[in-house]
């Protein structure tokens, strides 16, 4: 048998692996159902087979089982493609599993505080220390001193950043044009929809628009990244350009969720950080970064409410019952509270 005829067939070797391993007869059988819904959905929608299917597509295919079924009945179909993925993965029928960002998004809302690995400050420092190159060395520093989603650091386009150096030659939104050093985090952008004149692959889950403050150690990350960043053109007028672009197999075009997570798993791997199988307790990924940025500010600063406002969890109402000179609060409690990460 070929082995391209080995990859169209892979519902049904997975189905016989599960079965071998003692699934009774009624696990096995909602296994098919959703499997093979899912094999359906791919052929109508996007003309694939599951070994090649994307995080976009698998995300495309959870959207739609949200507009018929409960939340609970989404997770389960979700964990049962996680678990497939999982299996092709490790037989070599597929490069990635494109459910690993899909799941990381959605229990995100359903684990509100799960147990993760203990990582010290010290042993981030020394985990970014030998991230060299510029562009993954910029994703994970952003991450990790925004505490932004992987979706959101993928839809940040150069007029959302008004960096205070000459190796910003573009003009910032109005939204941050007065505010120097500062990133805006939109809450408009959605999965599928267009958006500053493109279709997003990614959704910014927030309640409300921020404004993050950019220290001295992310400038410093984002002027080096700017040095290399490739010079593409737009494609029209109204096209937001990228401020993170493919350098490898996606030059020069807006990174996916997908890649950022590949980036971010290649690293701690090499710190021992990561695990194929590691659930959230165990692996380090771009949402740990989140987790490690909420609880080590709340921490310093006390203040649970900024916390909230930079996390974009909290709605006008909230930001309301604070000063009214909640610009200036954020970014001096920012920056006079955000933890050093690069040693430089």
């Amino acid at each position: 048998m070929s082995e391209g005829t080995q990859r169209q067939n892979t519902v049904q070797y997975f189905l016989q692996d599960i079965e071998h391993h003692g699934r009774n007869e009624r696990t096995a059988a909602a296994y098919e159902r959703v499997l093979t819904d899912f094999e359906a959905f791919l052929a109508d929608r996007f003309d694939k087979q599951p070994p090649e299917a994307s995080y976009r597509d698998c995300m495309a295919w959870v959207h739609e089982l949200r507009t018929t079924h409960s939340e609970s009945t989404v997770a389960t179909y979700a964990s049962y493609l996680n678990r497939f993925y999982s299996y092709l993965e490790r037989v070599g029928h597929a490069d990635e599993n494109p459910m690993t960002v899909v799941l990381e998004e959605m229990n995100e809302s359903i684990e509100s505080n799960p147990t993760r690995r203990d990582v010290t400050l010290g042993e981030m420092r020394t985990f970014v220390d030998g991230i060299r190159h510029p562009l993954h060395r910029a994703l994970v520093v952003t991450l990790l001193k925004t505490g932004i989603r992987a979706g959101e650091l993928c839809n940040l386009d150069l007029i959302d950043v008004n960096l205070d150096h000459e190796a910003a030659t573009w003009q910032p939104r109005a939204h941050i044009a007065g505010r120097p050093d500062s990133v805006f985090i939109s809450a408009e952008h959605t999965y599928g929809r267009e958006s500053g004149g493109e279709r997003r692959q990614a959704s910014n889950k927030r309640k409300r628009e921020t404004v993050i403050p950019i220290d001295g150690e992310l400038k410093d990350v984002l002027v080096r990244w700017l040095a290399v960043r490739p010079d593409t053109p737009r494609t029209g007028p109204d096209v937001a350009a990228p401020l993170f672009l493919g350098t490898a197999d996606r030059w020069g075009r807006r990174l996916t969720p997908n890649v950022v997570h590949h980036v971010v798993e290649q690293h701690a791997r090499e710190a021992g950080w990561y695990r194929t199988g590691g659930g959230a307790s165990e692996n380090v990924t771009p949402h740990y970064f989140r987790h490690f940025f909420t609880t080590h500010l709340r921490d310093r600063t006390g203040d649970r409410g900024i916390v909230q406002y930079l996390r974009g969890d909290v709605a006008s109402d909230v930001i309301d019952t604070y000063t009214h000179n909640w610009g200036d609060r954020v970014r001096e409690t920012y920056l006079e509270h955000i933890y050093a990460i690069t040693g430089e």
